[in-house]
């Protein structure tokens, strides 16, 4: 009978941690990186290498070889074993980096949602055809075509990084959410700094679901959000998610008044000058407009 006094009292002075399974016990924090070639590269988009204390998984590849060189560099330096690549949408500048991706880190998984796989095969070719006289010896050597993600979230050690939107009305721009670092990683639905690419929502509908995703990411109350392409510095909290939807709702109005592409642009490029990238508004309104095809 004193035994097990006596055992109980030697247990319940223990802390709990030590009678917790090691699987129970809290997580080694995660980490994130952020990589985005900025004004030396076409397209100023964004990769992400997520880490552990082990491990990474890799968002986005970049567009240009010489970028996704950059990328490998700096996964390499991490001294992470690259267990995943995750590519978040289906522009080539998401994803025509994976060669160079695959080739540094054969034994990576490449995976992307259903959506993005099924779009990203649709177009690929025409992709590359149009964008290889323009990118040269940037161009990628091999298409790599992602598998399809199963389920809705990626493991790394243990802590989930969760794929929002695809039950969504636009399950082919969803974005990413990491619990533990309130961190959103936004891809295609967030931008900052520069004017926002229109021409893959050619419709006044495709924009209220723009505008609804942009609402999920705020009801997150992230810390931080990541946005797909960005200029300057990555703005504090939500700023990022306020800017592309006040754009967006300038775009609608301005849209909506304009008698053509130019005034579009004119009427955008007053009430927005300190944007960078011009071509990205001026392609947009011309498909927006009617003045141009463009495949989305």
């Amino acid at each position: 009978m004193l035994r097990n006094s006596l055992l109980a009292l030697s247990l319940a002075a223990l802390p709990l941690a030590a009678l917790l399974p090691l699987a129970a016990q809290a997580a080694d924090p995660l980490a994130i990186e952020v990589y985005n070639p900025a004004e030396k590269a076409i397209f100023p988009v964004s990769s992400e290498l997520v880490t552990g204390k082990h491990d990474a998984v890799l968002i986005d590849a970049q567009f240009q070889r010489n970028d996704a060189q950059a990328l490998v560099a700096k996964i390499k330096a991490s001294g992470k074993k690259l267990t995943t690549v995750y590519i978040s949408h289906s522009d080539p500048d998401y994803y025509f980096g994976l060669d160079v991706i695959q080739a540094a880190f054969p034994d990576a998984k490449i995976v992307a949602s259903a959506p993005t796989v099924k779009a990203i095969k649709a177009s690929m070719q025409g992709k590359l055809a149009y964008w290889s006289p323009i990118l040269k010896d940037n161009a990628p050597e091999k298409l790599v075509l992602p598998d399809v993600l199963e389920g809705d979230h990626l493991t790394l050690e243990g802590q989930p990084l969760e794929i929002k939107g695809l039950t969504g009305p636009a399950p082919q721009r969803s974005y990413v959410w990491i619990p533990s670092l309130k961190t959103v990683v936004g891809g295609v639905v967030v931008s900052s700094g520069i004017h926002v690419w229109v021409a893959d929502t050619q419709s006044p509908k495709s924009r209220q679901d723009w505008l609804a995703t942009l609402k999920g990411i705020e009801a997150l109350k992230p810390a931080t959000v990541i946005p797909g392409h960005y200029l300057g510095q990555i703005p504090q909290g939500t700023q990022a998610v306020a800017f592309t939807a006040d754009y967006l709702k300038s775009f609608e109005q301005q849209a909506a008044n304009a008698k053509d592409a130019k005034a579009l642009i004119d009427a955008m490029q007053k009430a927005w000058p300190q944007l960078a990238e011009p071509s990205s508004l001026e392609l947009s309104a011309k498909v927006i407009k009617g003045e141009m095809k463009w495949p989305n």
